[in-house]
């Protein structure tokens, strides 16, 4: 396989998904990045793309912002690793934030639901009939919640969510009787 050293600026991918459940502290997860699959940019992520910013970086250096925004930071890693199907992550919204409150608003809602990646591209190549560029090294800075991804595959799963005790009482008459509320 035929790679060359890729220095340019700044790259954002994003992934979306579906948002299946809702638990108490503001935790989400879903994949920041899929393998193999064509974004609106026309680049493809490699499998282990990401496994040297992995293994050099600790969580802390992996910002989690909003909408790529550096003064955005709503949160921090807790896990961000490679599997078969991409880039994985589990991520804690602060909610102490107004920034965070409102961010975790709109995914309750499903409104918002996207992940993209910032990186600087280390190795790759580009197609010269296709046009399309494959990444085999990605130095990763940052993954955020986005409102328009351009992976299709980058998508939040899960979002997790703090309730008070009236919300819980709420919640579980809701579940008993659906008619009553």
């Amino acid at each position: 396989m035929n790679t060359k050293r890729m220095v340019d600026a700044p790259h954002y991918k994003a992934h979306s998904g579906r948002i299946d459940e809702i638990d108490e502290d503001g935790v989400f997860e879903g994949y920041a990045a899929v393998f193999g699959r064509e974004d609106l940019s026309r680049d493809i992520i490699a499998p282990g793309a990401f496994s040297r910013t992995l293994m050099n970086k600790n969580l802390g250096e992996i910002k989690l912002l909003y909408q790529h925004q550096p003064s955005e930071l709503i949160g921090r890693w807790a896990e961000i690793r490679e599997d078969e199907r991409g880039l994985y992550v589990r991520g804690r919204i602060l909610t102490d934030l107004t920034r965070g409150r409102e961010t975790l608003s709109l995914l309750r809602a499903g409104i918002l639901d996207g992940l993209s990646i910032g990186f600087h591209a280390v190795k790759g190549n580009r197609d010269p009939i296709t046009g399309v560029r494959t990444l085999f090294e990605i130095d990763l800075w940052e993954i955020s919640l986005v409102t328009f991804p351009m992976q299709e595959g980058a998508r939040i799963l899960s979002v997790k969510f703090g309730q008070g005790l009236a919300d819980a009482i709420w919640r579980a008459a809701r579940r008993l009787d659906p008619w009553l509320c």
